[in-house]
């Protein structure tokens, strides 16, 4: 059996046979082509095996996991949905299905930047106004009668007491909250799966990278994450304002993500990631970065205090073992890319990005001041 199998390899012949496409059978081509020398018992065999063998064209087939069956990989996480039809397609060029993630990675993050820097602008330009409509909303409130149980006038109160950082991050948890009940939809299963879950093996690379910062599949992934965000939203805020603050969490969610793409690729463990946790982590990384001793604690352990410094330190550490030993529970690879954008943007970002928008807003003044007045003479 080995001579045989050296023999089919030595005359190129593949694993499925065909038979020939003229109808012939083999002797009839050897008796009509071979010369009478080769006719002997001795070569026989050989014409026959180049004669009878074909080689059988190569299908690439879509992978479906590292593990096997379709679907294990999902089940590896309860964070992540146990979706069993789901298809990857790993390009046989790992490295240049990072070329896009990388110039959407660098462009968005431009852009965010970009607009925050215009949004402040145009929030100082009509905070003047604002303080004077304040003024005459409170007075009309003081003469117009009062109502008992206004229902509005209960939830303006509400907001009013909440901290500039409660107020803004409120809109990211509703949008949390949101794409969590779209998951609850069985018909959206395959549309969350390629858009709001991040994996270098889906067709759909880019947008997926900023939609599954706001995805999560688990209610209690969701409802941690939220609540740490929540917990650090009025320190981030009074560190970099609201407009910078948004820059940076979306700017995070995109980076982080990226650095998942990057470790998943070289590491060939290819599977969907989602969820808040790279960009929250950068928001915890950058206020244990400007504050490091401040006491922090867990929720469900309040009487064990620590200092933020302490803190990044072990989340770090934990990550970085996580990603180098493979660990499959959480997506340590963007925990680490969110904790380390965080603290770089806290040391050196905020000097090198966000102190030089003055070009860009001078521009956009510009543009402003000589556009044309709605209403004005052509």
């Amino acid at each position: 059996m080995a001579w045989r199998g050296w023999a089919q390899r030595g005359w190129g012949c593949g694993q499925a046979w065909a038979q020939p496409a003229s109808g012939r059978s083999c002797e009839e081509l050897t008796a009509a082509v071979a010369p009478p020398r080769l006719l002997g018992r001795r070569f026989n065999f050989f014409i026959q095996q180049k004669c009878g063998f074909r080689k059988a064209p190569r299908k690439v087939e879509p992978r479906r996991s590292d593990t096997g069956t379709s679907g294990e990989a999902y089940k590896r996480s309860a964070l992540i949905p146990p979706v069993e039809e789901t298809v990857f397609y790993p390009s046989p060029y790992p490295i240049r299905t990072l070329v896009k993630p990388l110039f959407f990675t660098v462009g968005f993050t431009g852009c965010a930047f970009g607009s925050a820097a215009i949004w402040q602008y145009e929030s100082l330009k009509s905070r003047v106004q604002s303080y004077f409509d304040g003024i005459k909303a409170d007075w009309l409130d003081s003469i117009r009668p009062q109502k008992e149980g206004d229902i509005r006038k209960e939830i303006n109160k509400w907001w009013n007491n909440l901290s500039d950082g409660q107020r803004t991050v409120t809109g990211i948890i509703a949008a949390n909250v949101f794409v969590f009940c779209l998951w609850r939809v069985p018909s959206l299963q395959r549309t969350m799966i390629r858009y709001f879950t991040s994996n270098p093996a889906s067709k759909v690379l880019c947008s997926p990278m900023l939609l599954s910062t706001f995805s999560h599949f688990s209610l209690f992934h969701m409802a941690a994450n939220m609540y740490v965000l929540w917990s650090f939203s009025s320190s981030i805020v009074n560190i970099l304002g609201q407009e910078q603050f948004m820059a940076v969490y979306l700017s995070a969610g995109v980076i982080s993500n990226f650095v998942s793409y990057v470790c998943k690729v070289a590491t060939g463990r290819y599977g969907p990631s989602l969820g808040a946790s790279g960009a929250i982590m950068t928001v915890l990384a950058a206020v244990c970065t400007k504050i490091p001793e401040g006491r922090l604690a867990i929720i469900f352990l309040p009487m064990f205090t620590f200092t933020a410094g302490n803190a990044l330190k072990a989340i770090i550490a934990m990550d970085t073992a996580g990603m180098i030993l493979g660990w499959k529970f959480f997506d340590h690879a963007a925990h680490l890319g969110g904790a380390l954008f965080g603290i770089w943007y806290i040391t050196y970002g905020h000097e090198l990005i966000w102190k030089n928008r003055e070009p860009l807003v001078k521009i956009w003044h510009e543009m402003r001041t000589n556009s044309p007045k709605k209403g004005g003479s052509k």
